[in-house]
């Protein structure tokens, strides 16, 4: 049996640059790995795909053939032509549907395991491939440290490692669907379908983000989320959220991905710690973690 860890991720930069003809949106995002993890062991068996999850909430997309764990191992078997099997055990800790990519780590999780166990020797790149059929977050998890994703997520570049980061994630107790998040958001935004100038350009790239990243002040001062207004004007929990890290000695408060989780930076781990004791409302789910 193979255990693999699959950590959560938060978006420090969110960007949406356009919307495409086939319906994705073109992306500029700086993603972040997390010590927040989802515990995921394989076992092979003769054949067929099998899934038991642990989890302390149920979600109909967590069974089986709509489990992006499940479809990652579907995805590997039918593309390298294995004739084996696998059952896969899902132990779930990172909120479902709340912008912190626990389905889509799980999926990378697996064609990273599923790789190692059958000795299949591909790299990140044709890891990643596979992946971007799964889920737009998919392909970063393939990686490894800070990335830069672009286009609809697929396209992955590194970025030097970030100084130690303390942060406090706040989950209100609901989910928020990633497509209407976006739907609402093409409503209040002005860009022409398809267009492919409103990216920042190799030059520009570099110049505007990977120099703001040498310390903490700089991660502080760049945290951006384009969808962070959608999510928060339909649940005000958010901006109350956000409200409460920064009152609690956050140095920075941002929704992650689609929300509804909003994370705190803090430059210390106490700091942090005597946050938690002071969560106003009991329907909050908090987790301590840091950057890896």
């Amino acid at each position: 049996m193979l255990k693999i860890q699959a950590p959560a991720k938060v978006n420090l930069v969110l960007k949406v640059l356009g919307r495409r003809a086939d319906g994705f949106h073109d992306l500029f995002m700086v993603m972040e790995r997390l010590s927040l993890y989802d515990d995921i062991a394989l076992e092979q068996i003769a054949s067929g795909i099998e899934l038991r999850v642990n989890a302390d909430f149920s979600d109909d997309g967590m069974l089986m053939e709509k489990n992006l764990a499940w479809r990652a191992a579907k995805k590997f078997i039918e593309t390298t032509g294995e004739d084996k099997g696998v059952r896969i055990h899902l132990d779930k800790k990172i909120p479902i549907a709340a912008g912190l990519g626990g389905g889509s780590s799980d999926a990378a999780a697996v064609l990273k395991g599923l790789n190692i166990m059958w000795n299949k020797g591909l790299n990140s790149d044709e890891l990643a491939h596979m992946g971007a059929a799964l889920g737009a977050d998919v392909p970063f998890f393939c990686y490894n440290g800070t990335c830069i994703a672009e286009g609809i997520g697929d396209r992955i570049s590194a970025v030097s490692k970030l100084p130690k980061l303390y942060f406090l994630l706040i989950n209100p107790g609901f989910s928020v669907s990633t497509p209407w998040v976006y739907k609402e958001f093409d409503k209040i935004s002005e860009y022409p379908v398809n267009n492919r100038g409103l990216g920042l350009t190799q030059q520009n790239k570099g110049v505007s983000f990977r120099p703001l990243f040498e310390c903490f002040e700089d991660v502080v001062s760049s945290l951006e989320n384009d969808l962070e207004k959608v999510t928060a004007g339909a649940y005000q929990e958010v901006f109350e959220i956000k409200k409460f890290l920064d009152n609690y000695g956050a140095n920075g408060s941002l929704m992650s991905g689609s929300g509804p989780t909003v994370f705190g930076v803090f430059k210390d781990a106490p700091t942090r710690d005597e946050a938690i004791k002071s969560i106003p409302k009991n329907n909050w789910k908090a987790f301590a973690a840091e950057n890896i």
